[in-house]
């Protein structure tokens, strides 16, 4: 990297930490606005992790008019990050398009990928998109049945990273799938700081979201690696009772503060409670964020969702939940469902 790039880099990293510090003051003056949405442009992915349920191998890209119809409505409700997930977001061939949308929308944009189509070029377009950040889950030394996001394969688009990008970039790694792919998490961990990268580290969960047990050498490996980044992970002091197998008794802020878009335009709490609220988001108001924001859900104290969680954060302290069983959305969901079934 030429001495020009590195002062842009570092310029550009100096912006996204001083928008970080603008969206927390702004979440912490006013809970009337989402911080962080995750929004699907394409569910297609070109690999198939077997532990993941959030990708198909057919899905066409969502027309790039919808999409920007959302980045819109998004600005509008006051949304602080919007984070491009999938599936492969890089699928989508207007992708450079979208980020800078966002950026001339003033939210700052964020893409989660798993790295295997960061080429030179495609590095230098996500740069001129005005991209913040970009994070690339690693789940392993070397690829196997379960995962082929693995250092071995991805270490030449992460020296590409490191050599080409303008972005903040981080590395996540995750522990929960036994002992040896403890160890690797750690490996990847410090090869991510190698890099100048930040490093933060995930629990596997299940199809619900929910905690897997970790055994003696996965908790002692979450710490080390835990100990090598530098993320808000090491604040969050409730990730330390999961990794130990114990509830939280923490305020989930999904449908407000968070919200997961999916490809069909719909407001879910998450990646694993897709169908509540099940509400469309060109239709979504400041009305339903602030019943969700207000709404206790059942599914919290063994939550590993981590996006969801580092957002909640900002409101721990404040605004006490009242519980409902089922949100606007959900009931209607169930009964399409149902008709659907009945027709055939």
């Amino acid at each position: 990297m030429t001495r020009m790039k590195r002062l842009r880099r570092r310029l550009r990293l100096v912006r996204v930490r001083l928008a970080m510090i603008r969206i927390a003051l702004k979440a912490l003056l006013s809970t009337r606005h989402p911080v962080l949405v995750q929004l699907i442009p394409i569910r297609r992915c070109n690999l198939a992790c077997t532990y993941c349920n959030e990708y198909d191998d057919r899905s066409p890209p969502v027309p790039t008019a919808e999409l920007l119809a959302r980045i819109d409505h998004l600005a509008s409700l006051g949304a602080s990050i919007v984070s491009f997930s999938g599936g492969e977001p890089l699928l989508h061939p207007d992708l450079d398009q979208l980020i800078a949308h966002v950026k001339r929308r003033g939210m700052f944009a964020e893409l989660l990928t798993n790295g295997y189509l960061l080429t030179v070029e495609r590095i230098r377009r996500l740069n001129r998109a005005g991209l913040d950040r970009l994070q690339i889950s690693i789940d392993n030394l070397r690829p196997d049945e379960v995962s082929k996001k693995s250092l071995k394969v991805l270490d030449r688009s992460l020296t590409r990273l490191a050599e080409h990008s303008l972005f903040e970039v981080n590395i996540n790694s995750v522990v929960g799938g036994g002992a040896e792919r403890a160890s690797d998490a750690v490996a990847v961990a410090r090869r991510a700081r190698e890099l100048g990268f930040t490093s933060t580290v995930g629990v596997i969960h299940d199809s619900g979201g929910q905690l897997k047990p970790l055994s003696a050498p996965e908790q002692a490996a979450y710490r080390e690696v835990q100990a090598i980044g530098r993320s808000f992970g090491g604040l969050m002091k409730f990730k330390d009772n999961l990794v130990a197998g114990r509830p939280n008794d923490w305020r989930c802020r999904a449908g407000a503060r968070y919200l997961y878009v999916c490809e069909d335009g719909l407001v879910h709490y998450c990646s694993q409670q897709r169908g509540m609220p099940g509400v469309p988001l060109l239709t979504y108001t400041r009305a339903d964020l602030r019943r969700e924001y207000l709404t206790s859900k059942s599914c919290a104290p063994y939550c590993t969702v981590s996006c969801v969680q580092t957002v909640a954060q900002l409101d721990s302290w404040r605004g006490r939940q009242v519980e409902r069983a089922l949100a606007p959305g959900a009931l209607a969901q169930i009964s399409g469902l149902r008709r659907q079934a009945d027709d055939r």
